[in-house]
């Protein structure tokens, strides 16, 4: 069974028809031991990162997912969640993140493109593809919608994108998992993400 966390912030209902479209049993919860009980964990998040890491301190579970990630169950942070995942974010300031991998959140380059980041981008894998993406092909498209973006994190990023320069598109370290689009909005490439996801278990990541 796969949790998505409810902590306020998120793309809940379309997660959570994105799994049942896969056949994956899926719950909605803020729920401490539902969530210790999951198989796998999703971390949403739509918004601004201050108020998002608030409303995970003041929820409670930042300790709930440290146990988690402590134990290897497989954690996905999606768009927002992602960026959770770092070090710290310079969104309007400097901010702590749940420091679970090494990096920090920064404004993408307004290198003569719009900003935010929104719509459809190609994924590039590199040479080795992640069990993320086992059925995808290089040059997949997802869908984007960003300002800021991972940055000194080469050592998990798993997919880049081309936005007027290289753009952190995925990442992974361990059972620890991050997708800067929403595969919830990336129709049959985004399904296909969700299900490679859920066919990971505790400790085989």
């Amino acid at each position: 069974m796969t949790v998505i966390l409810d902590y306020g912030v998120g793309n809940l209902f379309s997660l959570g028809c994105s799994l049942a479209a896969i056949g994956e049993a899926s719950e909605i919860t803020s729920d401490a031991a539902r969530i210790e009980q999951a198989d796998r964990i999703i971390l949403p998040g739509v918004g601004a990162f201050r108020d998002a890491m608030e409303k995970l301190k003041s929820s409670g579970l930042i300790s709930v997912l440290k146990r988690a990630a402590a134990k290897g169950t497989p954690l996905l942070g999606i768009c927002l969640g992602m960026q959770l995942l770092f070090e710290k974010s310079y969104e309007y300031g400097e901010h702590e993140g749940l420091g679970f991998l090494k990096g920090v959140v920064k404004p993408i380059p307004a290198a003569g493109v719009k900003i935010p980041h929104m719509g459809w981008n190609a994924l590039s894998f590199g040479q080795k593809k992640h069990p993320l993406f086992k059925y995808l092909t290089e040059g997949d498209c997802v869908y984007f919608v960003h300002s800021y973006a991972a940055v000194g994190c080469d050592d998990s990023v798993i997919a880049l994108a081309e936005y007027g320069t290289p753009v952190t598109a995925a990442v992974a370290k361990g059972s620890i998992l991050g997708c800067q689009f929403h595969p919830e909005k990336s129709g049959e490439v985004g399904l296909k993400i969700l299900r490679a996801f859920c066919e990971m278990k505790e400790g085989e990541v």
